[in-house]
């Protein structure tokens, strides 16, 4: 028993009452904890291998038939399925930021993007199509497996540096599967053929031909996918909620900024937030919250 009820000696019946539901009421929340899964997998046709992804189901879900909104949240290129969980605390702040009513409860997918071909794009030169696989399979292998809401108001995708830049180009190949997108000191890509070049040259591919090369670039390149784009598909990016954050001292802080000034003269609305850190878990951690909260407006009626 607490101290506060064994030295209550004569004490009323209401208070022995409030005694009894402080013991009472740890033992309900302990039964409604959230859970992380990690480490599962499935086979994927389009990659020819089997995919491991973590996740994180809320608070109450073995214990309700509801269906949850979902984010999709993307490692970075030292990371995979588990480092949103060790690095990140997901965990820990999920159920903090949900406990404060800052954010609805969800469930948090965070796919492997490490193995064979590290990254969330289609191969340059084909035969690798993560990009396919993550929309033609895991989406669907999340959405038969999980309760999970299917319209694309419930669905929004987050991530950090490499995974930032696959929310990115996510968001800007799909508008019509997010409500939310949420890139952190995310890679923005190529904002020039040259700097592609270059970068195609320190990771050691080649063998891809001109016509691989431009497809690729047109693909990867902000600037490229919104000239591109039509009416329709420009008005569903502007439908998108999208919070563009990074740090002062990041080495990415460049390429946000040329994100965030692409958008606004594309007049794509936007939350574009420059906060002190650097490209590291201190600011990452600090964001997810804010990140939870962002796409909360999204699930929820407003």
């Amino acid at each position: 028993m607490p101290r506060s009820c064994l030295k209550s000696k004569g004490v009323s019946s209401g208070k022995v009452f409030t005694c009894l539901i402080i013991l009472i009421y740890p033992v309900v929340a302990t039964g409604q904890s959230s859970k992380v899964i990690e480490g599962l997998s499935f086979h994927s046709n389009i990659l020819a291998m089997d995919r491991q992804y973590s996740i994180y189901l809320p608070a109450g879900y073995d214990d309700n038939n509801r269906s949850y909104p979902v984010l999709y949240l993307l490692h970075g290129g030292g990371g995979d399925h588990s480092t949103w969980i060790q690095s990140g605390e997901v965990q820990a702040l999920a159920d903090k930021t949900i406990s404060e009513g800052r954010a609805t409860q969800m469930i948090i997918v965070m796919p492997n993007a490490k193995d064979k071909i590290k990254g969330y794009y289609n191969f340059i030169k084909g035969g690798f199509n993560y990009e396919d696989f993550f929309f033609k399979e895991l989406i669907p292998h999340i959405e038969k497996n999980y309760r999970v809401r299917t319209k694309s108001r419930f669905r929004a995708v987050a991530g950090q540096s490499m995974g930032g830049g696959g929310t990115i180009f996510y968001a800007l190949h799909h508008p019509d599967m997010f409500s939310a997108a949420a890139p952190l000191s995310a890679v923005t890509e190529s904002w020039d053929k040259i700097d592609l070049a270059e970068k195609l040259q320190r990771n050691n591919i080649d063998g891809f031909s001109e016509e691989q090369f431009e497809s690729y670039y047109r693909s990867y390149s902000i600037p490229e996918i919104l000239s591109a784009a039509d009416s329709t598909t420009m008005d569903a990016i502007r439908k998108i909620r999208w919070y563009i954050s990074c740090g002062d001292d990041d080495y990415l802080f460049e390429g946000n900024s040329l994100m965030h000034i692409a958008f606004r003269k594309a007049e794509i609305p936007h939350e574009y937030r420059v906060k002190e850190g650097a490209h590291n878990w201190s600011y990452w951690r600090q964001e997810l919250p804010e990140v939870l909260t962002f796409v909360s407006k999204s699930f929820t009626e407003f």
